[in-house]
């Protein structure tokens, strides 16, 4: 899993030439090059988000069930070099709608920044919740 995350962000800072990169907030239509990267960072980041949404809302503010995350609906805002060019230390900023998990209805919006650096290490630097969304009974 390691040699994967590494090849996985060597791969991402090959193809970014830029300090920071913001993305569109428009929905892919088609395959593309960047948007199977994106899905396989955000394959490899899901346990990290998960164990962070867990602590944060459970059981504060659901307490029958911990949020599960789909990563289709993880929105990337922005990446980053932390030690410029052809630095080795990441930022990922992005919104996430985290789910009952059963029928992946969203309970809420939060948005999230990790630091990735070699070795692997992730890291969350940052988390504000934005909105909490009513879950219907069952």
């Amino acid at each position: 899993m390691k040699r994967i995350l590494i090849t996985f962000m060597l791969s991402l800072v090959c193809i970014n030439s830029f300090q920071t990169t913001t993305f569109s907030s428009d929905k892919p239509t088609h395959d593309s090059e960047e948007l199977r990267l994106q899905d396989m960072l955000m394959n490899l980041l899901s346990p990290f988000i998960e164990k962070d949404l867990h602590n944060y809302y459970y059981p504060k503010i659901f307490s029958d069930f911990s949020p599960v995350i789909a990563p289709w609906k993880i929105e990337v805002i922005e990446t980053r070099r932390v030690n410029h060019f052809r630095g080795f230390i990441l930022e990922i900023t992005f919104e996430i709608e985290p789910t009952d998990g059963g029928h992946w209805i969203p309970i809420g919006k939060d948005r999230m920044t990790y630091e990735i650096s070699s070795g692997p290490r992730v890291k969350l630097i940052n988390h504000t919740h934005l909105a909490t969304y009513k879950h219907p009974p069952e």
